[in-house]
């Protein structure tokens, strides 16, 4: 049966996307691969790790309390000073925890990995060419 709102490809509560967040933000704690993205966040990540885990359940269909509740997440990052390389790390460590998943469908692990690293680029705002992106 196809995603819908009625069937999205996660519960809710899912534990896949649960599984992914936990996955990603290990990766940033524990691999230097991603120490620059590391550096970016707060000590503390339980916070991100529940507004990840929150985006990712409204984005793949489930509850969409994370988008009703305030900025775009476009806006919410716009603050941070967004390299290309840094864009990549983000990517990368996304990419790990969802192909870390088993369960997950990889037709659907390839969309979520390709629109997740499409949004992710969108939000370069430094070192495109030495000065903040417009």
């Amino acid at each position: 049966m196809p995603a819908s709102a009625a069937n999205p490809p996660f519960a809710p509560s899912s534990p896949a996307v649960r599984a992914i967040v936990t996955r990603f933000y290990d990766l940033l704690e524990e691999d230097q691969a991603y120490a620059d993205l590391r550096a970016v966040h707060a000590a503390d990540l339980g916070p991100v790790r529940h507004g990840l885990t929150r985006f990712l359940t409204g984005w793949l269909g489930g509850p969409r309390d994370w988008f009703e509740r305030g900025p775009c997440i476009m806006s919410l990052h716009r603050a941070f000073p967004i390299t290309p390389a840094l864009a990549d790390q983000w990517a990368m460590a996304m990419t790990c925890a969802i192909a870390a998943q088993d369960d997950i469908d990889p037709a659907i692990a390839d969309s979520m990995t390709q629109a997740l690293g499409h949004m992710t680029r969108g939000m370069i705002n430094l070192g495109l060419d030495d000065s903040a992106a417009a």
